[in-house]
């Protein structure tokens, strides 16, 4: 498939894509949209920036637009027939404006609930008709056990960052859900890692074998994203960064740490050199969370200090530098760092402060690299 048009989309949506400046579908896309849009359910793994949020929003809204063109309209309110599942807020409303973008032309309403946003918004956005709802877990069920949302016209049910999704808490979650959906529904996965616990969720919630999609560079990071491993000694972490941050300093990026403790650490020395920057942790307020990433992505401040929390569905398009502070155990953590960087094509530079306890990890991923 070469163009989105190839893909027998809607020529509305096809429209809306061009008008974004879209016409080639990635590897992700041009694999997953045509089995979505034969109404398979399926599981998509690709490595992060590799548009897998239009991997199934174009065959949801294609699905729902069909339905009502063909005389099957929405006709009760807080009945929707497309549900996104996210892990958190953030994600949930760059999927919505994901969606937003392409309803121009179709004219199907979007509706989002999700934590961390006042409940009584949540009841006002699915209090109407709307084909397509975006939520976290905890905010769904609340919503189902108000009996202010129904599912039971849903048509397409995706679970996106699947991975994150599955912790010992959501099973329970995900089988309600998809118990409250039709029997017919059809039903999708994404995710940039694929662990083995979500092999549990798969056979529990698919009644049939899923079409699997994994592209070529899966697991892998992007060809476009330049690795710079530089070898400190513990004593000598801070003076490194010092000499990083000092070469650019204009430049939009992420510093990761594993624990608070040590973003705390990062943070005290931070200030003591007088580097302006906002942080990003589970543990802030979630008001002040969303101000500080507001106040990156608008390029106010140019560091955002932040936990793997960052590393989770944040699609920042001036992330052109990830510095790993601290390097991660796991490779999967590692690979949604820096796919913060070098998304949709773009260029982007990994810089991994390296001591000799992260030689493991390091051995791993080379050794993921001459797999490919």
């Amino acid at each position: 498939m070469s163009t989105f048009s190839d893909l027998s989309l809607l020529p509305s949506l096809v429209a809306s894509l061009t008008e974004q400046g879209l016409s080639q579908p990635t590897e992700i896309q041009s694999r997953a949209v045509p089995a979505l849009l034969e109404g398979q359910s399926l599981i998509g793994v690709a490595e992060t920036g590799s548009g897998k949020t239009l991997a199934y929003v174009l065959p949801m809204l294609d699905r729902l637009k069909r339905l009502e063109t063909g005389g099957e309209p929405v006709t009760d309110p807080s009945r929707p027939r497309g549900l996104v599942l996210v892990p958190g807020r953030e994600l949930g409303e760059q999927v919505r404006k994901v969606l937003k973008g392409l309803t121009h032309g179709t004219r199907l309403r979007v509706r989002s609930a999700l934590g961390g946003t006042a409940k009584q918004i949540a009841r006002q956005n699915v209090g109407g008709k709307f084909e397509v709802l975006v939520a976290t877990p905890g905010r769904l069920l609340q919503l189902i056990d108000e009996r202010e949302l129904k599912l039971d016209d849903i048509r397409m049910t995706v679970f996106d960052e699947a991975d994150q999704l599955v912790d010992p808490g959501f099973l329970p979650v995900a089988r309600r859900v998809v118990g409250a959906c039709p029997k017919s529904l059809q039903l999708a996965m994404f995710s940039a890692t694929l662990p083995q616990s979500v092999e549990a969720l798969v056979k529990d919630l698919f009644s049939s074998p899923p079409v699997r999609v994994r592209t070529r560079g899966s697991q892998q990071v992007v060809s476009t994203l330049q690795v710079d491993n530089r070898r400190v000694h513990s004593g000598r972490r801070y003076d490194t960064l010092r000499e990083l941050l000092r070469e650019h300093p204009e430049v939009g990026t992420l510093l990761f740490s594993n624990t608070r403790k040590q973003c705390e650490e990062t943070a005290e020395w931070l200030d003591a050199e007088g580097i302006s920057y906002v942080s990003y942790m589970g543990q802030m307020d979630r008001q002040e969370r969303r101000a500080n990433l507001a106040a990156f992505r608008e390029g106010t401040v140019s560091v955002l200090l932040t936990t793997d929390l960052g590393g989770r569905g944040l699609d920042i398009e001036r992330v052109d530098r990830v510095i790993n502070v601290h390097l991660p155990r796991e490779v999967n953590n590692y690979l949604h760092r820096v796919g913060r960087t070098a998304r949709a094509g773009r260029t982007g530079l990994v810089i991994n402060l390296v001591t000799q306890r992260d030689h493991p990890l390091l051995a791993k991923l080379r050794k993921r690299a001459d797999r490919v």
